[in-house]
């Protein structure tokens, strides 16, 4: 089974699974999103969707109110193909432990999502996370997905691993090969048996490969479509490594054990 381990809600949806149609991609894990570049018609549209993109990655998503919208239309796309979509959902940074496990357990578990992310905390803010991990702790342990490049600083990075290594039995995922600080990343998380890279977005061929090799086990093939494209990520994995075992769990193997459909 080859999964998609990074994407997000398109409009339409029709749009998405095209693409993962071209890339031969079975399942895909779907993220909640505010912000929609694929509608964009011309650079002004765009500039208005990355506004809202940057704000996300600020800090500055908002309250839980702020989040129903993109919440609804994730629910749309998983009951229009619950055999292609993987759910998971983020939750608001800051609100409190008591807070924060309430809304896992209602939105997420309730929901019958699979598990939480893609969080955006503010940079040199990744500790705000801490009450979202002992919730899935508390939850039978659900993967949880942070967001790994720019604004994420290599502070962020470093307490991100302090952070798994406190919540051991919670799978926590770096997005986005950790941005510029890809080295750091890789070190960071072959020491750190609980965590997990993904692959999407990256410029640099030969981070793919080197993470690869240094956490065969734990990397995980994602597109972060509509900002990446599954083709072209489906692609550099394949480019860097040979066919068999590896290969197979980067594209997918991986990723189906930690929402159990291995």
């Amino acid at each position: 089974m080859i999964i998609d381990a990074h994407s997000h809600v398109h409009d339409p949806l029709e749009t998405h699974e095209k693409l993962l149609d071209e890339a031969g991609v079975d399942r895909a894990v779907l993220f909640a999103t505010r912000p929609h570049p694929e509608r964009a018609r011309d650079l002004a549209e765009l500039r208005q969707e990355m506004t809202l993109l940057e704000k996300a990655l600020a800090g500055r998503a908002g309250t839980v109110e702020a989040y129903r919208g993109a919440w609804a239309e994730l629910d749309a796309a998983l009951a229009a193909r619950p055999d292609r979509f993987i759910g998971f959902l983020s939750v608001p940074l800051g609100l409190g432990s008591q807070a924060t496990a309430e809304i896992v357990e209602q939105e997420v578990v309730g929901r019958g999502l699979c598990g939480i992310g893609e969080l955006t905390p503010p940079p040199r803010g990744a500790g705000l996370i801490e009450p979202v991990l002992q919730a899935a702790a508390d939850q039978r342990r659900l993967p949880v997905v942070v967001h790994g490049s720019a604004p994420t600083t290599a502070e962020d990075l470093a307490t991100l691993a302090a952070l798994a290594r406190r919540y051991r039995d919670v799978p926590l995922v770096v997005s986005q090969l950790g941005g510029q600080y890809w080295m750091q990343a890789i070190e960071l998380l072959r020491d750190t048996p609980n965590m997990y890279l993904e692959l999407s977005t990256a410029n640099i061929v030969f981070a793919v490969r080197l993470a690869i090799k240094e956490i065969p086990d734990r990397t995980l093939f994602g597109s972060d479509a509509p900002y990446g494209d599954p083709v072209l990520a489906r692609a550099l994995v394949e480019r860097v490594t040979g066919p068999g075992e590896v290969r197979d769990r980067v594209l997918g193997g991986t990723m189906a054990g930690l929402v159990g459909l291995g």
